[in-house]
């Protein structure tokens, strides 16, 4: 993106709310989203005099086969040590929030976006 004509692009990363709350037993996972948002802070700062924008998708209870066991048996592992049902969303939202970052002109930028299922313990968890 630095070298090529017009110079610049965007960077859309993948990360997850579980680097802002983690869950449970979770420190691999949490660990490596939260290594995507310090890439992603510090390649939004590095890369601006090359004309490229980094952004982030934070994603959260997206209806995928990873998030089966939320809404399975009786459910997920929760910080109170109760397991409960969380609901979910459907993947498509996550497409249309990188399909309008993306949209973006390059003098623009989301540098961090949260989609996730209206109702699911997030917001409170942490």
């Amino acid at each position: 993106m630095k070298d090529q004509s017009p110079r610049g692009g965007r960077i859309i990363n993948n990360g997850s709310i579980s680097a802002h709350a983690p869950r449970p037993f979770s420190v691999s996972y949490t660990a490596t989203k939260h290594a995507i948002t310090g890439l992603t802070k510090s390649t939004a700062l590095d890369c601006r005099k090359y004309d490229i924008a980094c952004g982030q998708v934070d994603i959260g209870n997206a209806a995928t086969p990873l998030t089966e066991r939320m809404v399975k048996g009786g459910g997920i592992l929760q910080p109170t040590g109760e397991y409960m049902i969380e609901p979910r969303m459907d993947p498509e939202n996550v497409g249309k929030a990188v399909v309008y970052m993306a949209s973006l002109p390059l003098d623009a930028n989301v540098l961090f976006m949260t989609v996730m299922a209206t109702t699911m313990p997030f917001v409170g968890r942490g």
